[in-house]
């Protein structure tokens, strides 16, 4: 399906107090689906958004949704003026003819104090092309339902605490429908009390499941639900759920969020499943977060609603980088999966996470598990520029590895393949497709013969090596109705190798279509499906344009795109002459392009003068290939089709940071420092920040327990390092630190810190210095080097000294900060080695060497300082000193700058 961008406008009304500070999601519902829940994070047109009289712009990515029909709208409650008067909201997708405006009008408050209490709307369309292409099918009919809770007797007293249903059927689902008294002043879920709701929903159907959820209130206690009956008030229909279970953060597992299943007129119900949803982080810098992360998974029975994933079954932070953390979400069975919505809370540059793939699993019992592959940055600047991100599903495919010997594919065994899709009218002509199936070493091509809902083929594949890609083509023969192929399921008899591929596409009459999906085999990384937009530049000359057909097929290093037609069966394309024409296609990933080919018709034996072709991988990191060739394609060919390939002539990349900040920073931090085995007397602790223009001042730790202070840096540029400082001599042992994070208050960037296996000053505490390299997304962060330190005591009577020495080591990345040598011999004419661990200063220019001025004998006469960094064998940095440092000789100096 095709990925399209909504443009959502937001009109707040102009009553007095119309503006919130509020949170506010939406949610848009169309005949294919919704988007799922996404939160309004910035206003395209405004820096302050939702205020009154204003009209504020978000942009939402999503698989095209069909027409829209609905919008749900929502906010948090948060921030101190948390009601809001919607006027209306506009939605905007498509381009020239296929440009499409539908209108949602609203004109009610948003607010627990207001109207009707209600902070969400269900807002349904109004504008002339919706009403104009549904008036021929009914209104769903409205149903009202009387709601009956019990609270069972070991609940807590209630607290104020949002409890929302949402009822599903066979026709659709509700809205979140409020759990509110009737009365004000009434206090519902009291214990062993039973409180009665009456709701309105549209026309469900035939009632399967409910959903109940209370919101994530600071010291909410829980609630321990007992029991659900409803009854539709007017078909009399009934229902009961038998629920006895707690929604809580800290009782049984833990979740503010349950579903039961109804009681089918047989007796049954569907299963409830604990799914395994497990996320995979990229190996990239800065692919981590800290953002808090939800998730809504879909199938064709539904979907579970947002869930926060909190608890990991890996030990650890959550979503570090390489890492895969699972979580449970249990739901009521939700079929066939289709989709997943993953989206968090991390707002800035560098705040969100570079997301490999989701994969998810019925339960943690299962042996197969469905692919949703990413491979991108989920980022207010990055990648996506969103923080929320839908996934289509691949397929499905075996958890681990069958635990055989390793066979010859080609001589144990065939692949046995099924096909699945819509089925045929008796008198359809059957439709004829072709397998593709792509190799290591070479490819095949397998007829394809559809003539009713499923169809199996045999084949041993030899001589191909280990498939990785199938790519489907087709239809061959001329089609009188369209038909979809649901599901490849791929099995070898020899090595129990198993895949299911989700095609889930459409075969249309007058259409040549190519889809291809990667092999998925267990503990293998899926190649992802990419986007490619392909950029066709017809020159500016005279007689350059022309009408015609014509395909493309790119190369890449992996493999080729296939046959790509650009128009449409029995229909001509025009070039025009000086234009530029737009097509995409998806393929699985390529690699790295090296040349395209070209096939030209035209019916009039036109010449076409093709400038070049530019193609975009709309993925991460956003490569694009030029293909210049400057010349007529020649009408004089015998061929029917002439065809011409077209060599790369180069590439380019786009900066990780995709999106500009904007605002200027303020250089006002918050600082986050997360530290375990803290001594209960710590001593001050100092921080300062270095970037590539300078160094803030020293500034106080205000805490080492994950609480949030200010720091004031200045203009120091993009920071590159924090250094911490201790002002003591040394701690008895050192501070084990978990975790460290900075996020500028102006333009939101977010920077980490490797913090794995990291104590504040040394694990033995003997250290007063420690220094971290500032992560940021994509871009190698500085590394910590080890400086061997020679320094030499002079000749002269008396220049050896007793007193405490202290370096500083400058370069042009910053400086050590101050550190104490541990030395055991600066006696005269002896040299005292150490060493001095530092995040990389890069070519050394200078040295501040000074002594505490205390002891017998404090004077000391300094030769040079040598400076060697390890693990480099060319070179060393030599500081020539001779003068003394005394307080009584000479110009009674005890510190010296060496250049």
């Amino acid at each position: 399906l095709l990925v399209l961008v909504y443009e959502v406008h937001v009109y707040t009304g102009s009553k007095l107090g119309a503006e919130t500070d509020s949170n506010v999601y939406v949610s848009l519902i169309g005949t294919r689906g919704d988007t799922g829940k996404r939160k309004l994070h910035r206003s395209k047109n405004n820096n302050v958004k939702f205020q009154r009289g204003q009209m504020d712009i978000f942009c939402i990515k999503a698989v095209s949704l069909g027409d829209l029909e609905k919008v749900l709208i929502s906010h948090d409650g948060t921030g101190p003026g948390n009601g809001w008067f919607l006027d209306k909201i506009i939605i905007k997708h498509g381009e020239g003819k296929e440009a499409q405006e539908v209108a949602f009008p609203c004109s009610r408050w948003l607010d627990e104090y207001q109207d009707d209490g209600r902070t969400q709307r269900e807002l349904t369309a109004e504008s002339k092309y919706f009403m104009t292409l549904y008036s021929t099918y009914s209104v769903p009919s409205a149903q009202q339902w009387r709601v009956q809770v019990k609270t069972d007797g070991d609940s807590p007293e209630p607290q104020e605490c949002k409890r929302t249903l949402v009822i599903y059927g066979s026709k659709g689902r509700s809205d979140h429908l409020l759990l509110s008294p009737q009365n004000p002043g009434y206090v519902c879920f009291r214990p062993r009390a039973t409180d009665e709701f009456i709701v309105e929903t549209g026309d469900v159907g035939d009632v399967y499941k409910i959903r109940v959820s209370c919101d994530d209130m600071p010291g909410f206690e829980g609630w321990h639900l007992k029991s659900f009956h409803i009854e539709e008030l007017h078909t009399k229909q009934e229902l009961n759920f038998d629920c006895s279970c707690w929604l809580s953060c800290c009782r049984e597992d833990r979740e503010l969020v349950k579903e039961f299943p109804a009681v089918g007129e047989d007796g049954k119900t569907l299963p409830v499943y604990k799914y395994v949803v497990s996320v995979h982080i990229g190996d990239r810098w800065g692919s981590e977060t800290f953002a808090n992360v939800w998730i809504t998974l879909y199938g064709k029975r539904g979907d579970t609603g947002l869930r926060k994933l909190h608890t990991s079954l890996a030990k650890g932070r959550k979503f570090q980088r390489n890492k895969v953390d699972s979580f449970l979400v249990e739901a009521v069975s939700l079929g066939h999966l289709q989709k997943v919505v993953i989206q968090h809370d991390g707002e800035g540059y560098g705040a969100g996470m570079y997301l490999k793939m989701v994969t998810v699993r019925e339960s943690q019992d299962s042996d197969k598990e469905w692919v949703f592959p990413c491979c991108n940055w989920i980022d207010t600047h990055l990648g996506l520029c969103d923080t929320a991100c839908e996934i289509l599903t691949i397929g499905k495919r075996l958890i681990s590895s069958p635990k055989l010997p390793k066979i010859n594919m080609q001589l144990s065994g065939l692949w046995i393949m099924d096909i699945t899709g819509s089925d045929l009218n008796n008198e359809g002509d059957p439709v004829h497709l072709s397998l593709i199936f792509y190799g290591d070493l070479n490819h095949k091509e397998l007829p394809l013969q559809i003539t009713g809902k499923a169809v199996q083929i045999k084949d041993e594949m030899t001589d191909i090596g280990s498939v990785y890609k199938v790519q489907v083509t087709g239809p061959h023969s001329k089609l009188k109705q369209p038909w979809h192929l649901d599901l490849l399921h791929m099995k070898h008899t020899g090595t129990n190798e198993e895949m299911y591929l989700a095609f889930d596409c459409w075969f249309n009459p007058n259409e040549d279509k190519c889809v291809e999906l990667p092999a998925l085999y267990a503990d293998q990384e899926p190649l992802p499906v990419v986007e490619y937009s392909i950029h066709l530049h017809t020159g500016d000359l005279k007689k350059a344009d022309t009408i015609g057909e014509a395909y493309i097929c790119i190369q890449g290093e992996r493999s080729d795109s296939g046959k790509r037609w650009l128009n449409s069966r029995n229909s001509l394309i025009t070039f025009a002459r000086g234009q530029v024409d737009m097509f995409k296609i998806k393929a699985v990933y390529l690699g790295k392009l090296n040349q395209v080919l070209v096939g030209f018709k035209s019916p009039k034996k036109d010449e076409w003068f093709l400038e070049k072709i530019v193609i975009k991988e709309v993925i991460y990191p956003f490569s694009t290939y030029t293909f210049v060739h400057n010349n007529w394609i020649n009408k004089r060919s015998k061929k029917d089709f002439v065809e011409v390939i077209i060599p790369l002539k180069e590439t380019s990349e786009i900066s990780p940071l995709t999106k500009e900040f904007d605002m200027n920073s303020q250089g006002r931090w918050q600082m986050w420092v997360d530290c375990v085995h803290v001594p209960e007397d710590v001593p001050d602790i100092q921080v300062i920040i270095f970037g590539e223009k300078g160094k803030s001042s020293a500034q106080k730790v205000q805490n080492l327990n994950n609480n949030p202070f200010l720091l004031s840096i200045g203009d120091i540029g993009d920071i590159t390092k924090v250094s911490f400082l201790l002002s003591c001599p040394c701690l008895g042992r050192g501070i084990k630190l978990q975790k460290l994070r900075l996020k500028d208050l102006d333009t939101k960037e977010d920077l980490g810190f490797c913090t794995e296996a990291q104590y504040l000053f040394g694990e033995d505490g003997s250290e007063t210095v420690t220094e971290l390299a500032a992560i940021r997304p994509d871009k190698t962060p500085l590394e910590e080097v080890l400086y061997s330190i020679n320094v030499h005591t002079g000749t002269l009577p008396a220049s050896g000294t007793d007193a405490e020495v202290f370096i500083t080591v400058f370069g042009e990345k910053g400086d050590s900060c101050r550190r104490r040598l541990k030395h055991s011999n600066l006696k005269r004419g002896q040299v005292s080695k150490s060493e001095l661990r530092a995040i990389d200063l890069g070519l050394l220019s200078q040295v501040l060497v000074e002594h505490s001025n205390v002891g017998y004998g404090a004077g000391w006469y300094l030769d040079k300082v040598i400076i060697h960094e390890s693990g480099k064998t060319d070179g060393q940095y030599v500081f020539v000193c001779q003068q003394w440092l005394d307080s009584g000789v000479g110009d009674k100096q005890m510190e010296r700058m060496l250049r």
